[in-house]
């Protein structure tokens, strides 16, 4: 992850987070105004201190290895309206006002696809 992060995630906050052994957090993402269950990525102290500053909810790739913004580049934009960590501070929801599809495949959520029962 960046060793030059742009900005500071308060100290209080950090210091509630459980992290993965990689330095995560679970962000279970949810359309604010419906509830619906839109994704689930990942932030690192730097994502969240991100995403707190800007109200743009921005992620951790672990697969790339980098930072994104959600819909920078397909414009499927989440306009952050609220972060809570959950009692035991290891997942965080964040709330948000989804434009467009939320899910890579260009489903609304990435739970349409697979239900299991």
């Amino acid at each position: 992850m960046s060793t030059s992060p742009t900005s500071a995630l308060d100290p209080a906050i950090a210091e509630r987070l459980k992290r993965t052994a990689d330095g995560l957090v679970p962000a279970v993402v949810q359309q604010h105004d419906t509830g619906e269950v839109l994704m689930l990525g990942w932030m690192d102290d730097e994502a969240l201190a991100r995403t707190l500053a800007t109200g743009r909810a921005t992620y951790w790739s672990r697969g790339r290895q980098e930072y994104w913004i959600k819909g920078e580049t397909s414009g499927h934009r989440q306009w952050v309206t609220e972060v809570r960590l959950d009692c035991d501070g290891d997942t965080l929801l964040v709330k948000v006002d989804q434009e467009g599809p939320a899910c890579h495949t260009g489903d609304r959520t990435c739970f349409d696809a697979d239900l299991l029962s």
